[in-house]
């Protein structure tokens, strides 16, 4: 399993995101368990995740 290097950066509006983590939890909970495709959408899901706790932070106030 390897991870993408050339991955498109992720938007910066937080209900982008949303909409993009409900799909990739969609494809998650599609995939056979332990194939690699469930593993690519897990690692796209914590990306997603990441990614929008850094928006949240960033607000003022944070919604921490």
């Amino acid at each position: 399993m390897t991870r993408k290097p050339d991955q498109s950066p992720l938007p910066d509006d937080r209900a982008a995101l949303l909409e993009l983590h409900r799909e990739a939890r969609r494809r998650r909970d599609a995939a056979p368990n332990f194939s690699e495709e469930r593993a690519e959408a897990s690692f796209e899901i914590e990306r997603i995740e990441v990614h929008i706790a850094r928006i949240e932070r960033a607000m003022d106030p944070p919604l921490v």
